[in-house]
């Protein structure tokens, strides 16, 4: 049974505060909650106010579909965030 790992790097230039950065993730998060079955959490910089990086967390009976839905997911953020995401990574363990 696989298990599937989005890591993004977000890039937050517009934020001047912690309180602007958890406001854009929190946006990311709830959106991503809603409409897809993920668990996500804040993985690194956590002090630092214009970049962020998140875990999104998959498990299913197959690796294609897990491919597919961090796809969507993926597409869902940049929807959000724009040219925000740096850079993104898919593992499956």
């Amino acid at each position: 049974m696989p298990v599937g790992i989005l890591t993004l790097e977000i890039q937050i230039p517009y934020s001047h505060s912690l309180k602007e950065k958890r406001a854009v993730l929190l946006k990311v998060r709830d959106r991503l909650r809603g409409r897809f079955n993920v668990a996500i959490a804040e993985l690194d910089h956590q002090d630092v106010w214009q970049r962020a990086t998140l875990g999104i967390v998959s498990i299913s009976d197959s690796q294609k579909y897990l491919q597919g839905l961090f796809q969507q997911v993926l597409a869902e953020t940049e929807k959000v965030l724009g040219d925000d995401v740096a850079d993104h990574n898919i593992e499956f363990l």
